[in-house]
């Protein structure tokens, strides 16, 4: 049966990998894609090659406002039997910038708006407009562990402060630095976690909410504004680790990421997949005070 699925950060890297597994994997897909307006139209073309069904919706993801319009727009689209029934929403886009000072439109830190509000808003502005069975897929970090581990020494870990705070700049210590940019991303991954721990306890049986991890994927340009070390070793060293079990190729993340969209990987609501597996996300990431106080934070941030 014809489908929806909408997705955001389709354009390029692990996102458009994936769309093109759906596409081809499941052909009774309508892909809507959620990307600023040249870009979509032109990436709404050419993934329509091959005879799949693709249409876009024009977004800039920094602004509530935009990201508003165009979830009004798909609920219109749907109400008016443009779109198949809506079956699965994939927020993939992520954005981390080189300081924790960037104000979006809103007057909010753009990291926070981006990985956590944007997300928030599409889905809380198109629940109820999913047909069940259906699945939220939010891609997010291992950097939220905070251990090298997890992000090779390159991201510090999350540091969590009320979401009040958090959603402001200059959040974290020295916020004209690289390290406090990296330092917003990775506390916006946590956040996003919390938020789908809440969809899980808050969204309708039938309607599925799920984290994914894609892993350390070199050539993501994590490095690009640190020093020239760390510049090389991302050109040159890091890409040869997808080759081994410490990283994960482009091409295995955006596969990854198909198989959890289509159902593939086994994964009950509320779960955080390790790119091909259910697992548990960091210790931290298990708090329901801290959960239910960003819920209440994004309700107010993303209200009309």
């Amino acid at each position: 049966m014809k489908h929806t699925v909408v997705m955001t950060g389709a354009s390029r890297g692990i996102g458009r990998v994936a769309a093109e597994h759906i596409l081809r994997r499941s052909p009774n897909t309508h892909l809507l894609v959620v990307a600023r307006q040249s870009a979509g139209t032109r990436l709404a073309a050419e993934l329509a090659t091959g005879g799949h069904t693709v249409s876009h919706v024009p977004a800039d993801l920094g602004s509530l406002g935009s990201v508003r319009r165009a979830a009004t727009e798909i609920r219109d689209r749907l109400d008016r039997g443009d779109l198949p029934p809506l079956r699965g929403f994939v927020g993939n886009a992520g954005i981390q910038y080189t300081n924790a000072l960037t104000e979006g439109p809103d007057g909010l830190e753009a990291t926070f708006t981006v990985n956590v509000l944007a997300n928030h808003l599409f889905v809380r502005l198109l629940q109820d407009r999913f047909a069940a069975p259906a699945r939220i897929v939010i891609t997010v970090s291992d950097t939220h562990f905070g251990d090298f581990k997890h992000n090779m020494g390159m991201v510090p870990g999350p540091a969590w402060k009320s979401p009040d705070a958090l959603a402001r700049t200059g959040a974290f210590p020295e916020p004209d630095t690289t390290a406090a940019g990296r330092t917003a991303y990775s506390t916006s991954k946590l956040a996003a976690i919390y938020l789908v721990h809440e969809y899980a306890r808050r969204l309708p049986a039938g309607i599925d909410a799920v984290a994914y991890n894609p892993g350390f994927v070199p050539g993501t340009g994590l490095a690009r504004n640190a020093g020239p070390v760390s510049r090389f070793a991302m050109r040159r060293i890091l890409p040869v680790m997808a080759l081994t079990p410490l990283a994960t190729s482009r091409d295995a993340a955006g596969r990854y990421l198909a198989d959890v969209v289509l159902g593939t990987t086994r994964a009950p609501t509320g779960s955080y997949v390790d790119r091909g597996r259910a697992a548990r996300s960091s210790e931290e990431s298990y708090d329901e005070r801290r959960e239910g106080e960003l819920w209440e934070a994004a309700e107010r941030f993303t209200a009309a």
